[in-house]
């Protein structure tokens, strides 16, 4: 019992990486359709905004839960890591997009949607590596330390105004 827990709280990077790409890629498609939904009703840069962030948050959840077996909700800590590194991967795709923009006086949509799919997809391996190395590793590595998963909860460490200085309503 105690190795098929440790095991489902480090899948192996083929595993993490599928469940990755599934997690990933609903929540993606769910928020494209949010936005379009939220458009209709207000200003689409206020919608995708919107969306944005409540995506960014429920990806990480599940990728703290499903993902990468950190064993409970993720912390502030991984929530602001995973935050900057989707900030970082969306820069990389602008910066895809105003290269090729510079680089051909015209690009066509089949060039434009492979030059942005390729640059998203690059970014989304990088993004990857850094969520399974740095953001949800530390939760690996005291599982392996202590023989037994840790959850979220058991390794979050409180500023000293609490969980309430985050979040007025909790």
């Amino acid at each position: 019992m105690q190795a098929t827990r440790q095991q489902s709280a480090a899948p192996g990077a083929l595993t993490a990486f599928a469940r990755f790409v599934v997690c990933g890629g609903g929540v993606g498609i769910a928020a494209g359709f949010g936005v379009a939904a939220l458009a209709s009703w207000m200003p689409w840069a206020l919608a995708n905004a919107l969306v944005t962030v409540v995506s960014t948050l429920l990806a990480t959840e599940l990728h703290a839960r499903f993902t990468f077996g950190a064993g409970g909700r993720a912390t502030w800590r991984q929530h602001g890591q995973s935050a900057g590194s989707a900030a970082v991967a969306y820069g990389v795709t602008c910066v895809a997009m105003f290269a090729l923009q510079r680089s051909v006086e015209a690009p066509g949509a089949v060039l434009e949607q492979a030059v942005c799919l390729s640059a998203s997809a690059l970014a989304g391996v990088a993004r990857f590596a850094v969520l399974r190395l740095v953001v949800f590793a530390r939760n690996r590595a005291e599982a392996a330390t202590t023989g037994r998963p840790v959850h979220a909860a058991e390794g979050r460490a409180l500023t000293p105004a609490g969980a309430a200085g985050f979040c007025r309503a909790a």
